[in-house]
């Protein structure tokens, strides 16, 4: 960052946490940081904290999140600041956007909820600052990497189509045991709603909608073998912007093997019942732990022909450890979804977007060999 910014961070949960621990550390000028959330004692803890583990200096403001009437003190700090980073759950989503387009800050989001993101699009299409939109991991930054991927396929094999894109992660604990072979590393309702929206994907050249969990199959990735099956919304806006440029696109969750079984025995119990997202929630919830040492495996991959009607494939993996971040160690789901996040920060903050950027619209080599991209994810060879 070029100069000294006033971001206002919502939330004051784990995300949040790490994005405002990574502003104050990586930035090349330290930013003003504003953390809004509906419970200020916990937002003035967070505060406490990334002060105690930043190695510089940064000021930091508290207030109350507003949804509905407005203080003055409220309306103060969002007419100064910049942008608004939303790392609440993604059903307040809209809400936090109707207030950045009310008060002309940028504003960037990280939830994968379908109908809450084409909300927020209808809402900023015509705003004078930039919504960029599902900007985490998964959406986020492996569907950057998948889109990269096809570039450098169709520029190095000279074709305009391919096969296939393939784009896993697997937010993992180290170890699994049975009989759900999982740890929880983030919000247990994410991963219960993941499950059981709708995936939108490509098949035949054309954007369709397949029920999750419904292609589970075995992957090896660096010699360890996993599971995969689809989720919901990990694929962002690319079924939509590769149509008829790709015959099959997907995101796919990787887990241990045995973890699908046993969530296919829960939903297969439970019935039709009425709520099936809060029972499965409360029965993994029930049996499976939370665990804080945790790691990120993500796979990427292009498949298709060259100009010459050879098949060939291209493949990124990696995996991602806990990392200390100044005096803090951060897990991995912290870093690898707060980083992605920041750079769309910067993207729109040192840029001239204005109105909906989707994950397809972002300049790939840029963002992939970013600022706060590198230090997590590592440098990729472009």
């Amino acid at each position: 960052m070029n100069r000294q910014y006033d971001i206002i961070i919502a939330g004051a949960g784990g995300i949040a946490q790490a994005a405002g621990l990574m502003l104050a550390e990586l930035s090349a000028v330290c930013p003003r940081l504003f953390i809004a959330n509906r419970n200020l004692d916990k937002a003035q803890k967070m505060a406490s904290w990334i002060k105690q583990g930043a190695s510089r200096k940064i000021e930091i403001e508290c207030f109350e999140l507003p949804l509905d009437d407005i203080t003055d003190k409220q309306k103060k700090i969002l007419n100064k600041a910049d942008i608004l980073l939303d790392c609440l759950p993604g059903s307040l989503a809209p809400k936090m956007a109707v207030l950045a387009k009310d008060y002309s800050m940028h504003y960037a989001n990280l939830t994968e909820y379908v109908s809450e993101t084409e909300s927020i699009k209808a809402l900023a299409q015509d705003a004078d600052t930039g919504f960029l939109l599902q900007t985490g991991l998964a959406p986020g930054y492996i569907d950057v990497l998948g889109h990269h991927l096809f570039q450098e396929f169709c520029e190095k094999y000279k074709v305009k189509q391919v096969d296939s894109i393939a784009l896993k992660v697997g937010a993992l604990t180290k170890h699994a045991v049975a009989p759900h072979y999982y740890g929880f590393t983030w919000s247990p309702v994410g991963v219960a709603t993941e499950y059981l929206k709708d995936a939108v994907v490509i098949r035949n050249n054309k954007e369709s909608t397949l029920a999750s969990l419904s292609e589970r199959a075995r992957i090896i990735i660096d010699g360890k073998t996993y599971e995969e099956d689809l989720t919901s919304g990990g694929a962002a806006d690319l079924p939509k912007f590769l149509e008829n440029q790709v015959r099959s696109l997907d995101y796919k969750t990787l887990r241990f093997p045995g973890h699908y079984a046993w969530v296919g025995e829960q939903l297969n119990s439970m019935g039709k019942s009425a709520n099936v997202l809060k029972q499965l929630q409360e029965r993994m919830e029930a049996v499976i732990p939370h665990i804080e040492e945790d790691q990120i495996i993500l796979f990427a991959s292009v498949e298709g022909k060259d100009d010459k009607g050879l098949k060939r494939k291209i493949e990124v993996s990696n995996r991602i450890l806990p990392q200390k971040i100044g005096k803090h160690w951060l897990r991995a789901i912290q870093t690898t979804t707060a980083a992605p996040l920041l750079q769309s920060a910067l993207l729109l903050l040192e840029g001239s977007e204005k109105g909906v950027i989707l994950q397809s619209q972002v300049h790939t080599s840029d963002f992939l060999n970013g600022h706060f991209i590198k230090p997590v994810y590592g440098e990729i060879k472009l």
